[in-house]
């Protein structure tokens, strides 16, 4: 019983198993921030932030400079998930990500640690501390910080 347990483990733990896995974890958390990013734009554009995304910025989750914030946020909400869907400087568009989910964590908001965010930071942090993994961009050019 213990051999066929061990079969078991050694089967999942390999490198395989582990870039299939990393992959998931990058278009899961790539398809959170991506499909956020498409609701402040104005339907039929790639970038232009809609009036709606300034007013929320502005009057629900009280950010200064709701004209300049709700540009990077749209912007980071675009560029980081390609990056990490792509596995292309995976760690730092991760960690980009998770940089967002803490601002919107303590922010914007706060109640929705246990129901949303944990998982994010999760998702995030296994990303940054595992890169990419074998079915990356970082790993076909050998990046070191991938």
């Amino acid at each position: 019983m213990m051999n066929l347990i061990k079969k078991a483990i050694n089967l999942v733990s390999g490198a395989i198993p582990e870039a299939i896995v990393l992959l998931v974890t990058r278009v899961a958390l790539a398809g959170i921030f991506w499909r956020s990013a498409r609701t402040k734009v104005e339907e039929g554009t790639w970038l232009q932030m809609s009036d709606t995304t300034v007013f929320l910025f502005q009057e629900e989750y009280g950010m200064p400079f709701p004209e300049i914030t709700g540009l990077i946020a749209t912007y980071a909400e675009h560029f980081l998930p390609i990056l990490v869907v792509l596995g292309l400087f995976t760690r730092v568009g991760a960690a980009g990500l998770l940089v967002m989910t803490l601002v919107i964590q303590f922010f914007v908001y706060p109640e929705a640690w246990w129901q949303t965010h944990i998982i994010w930071v999760a998702l995030a942090g296994i990303l940054v501390v595992r890169g990419g993994g074998m079915f990356s961009i970082d790993r076909l050019l050998g990046h070191k910080f991938g």
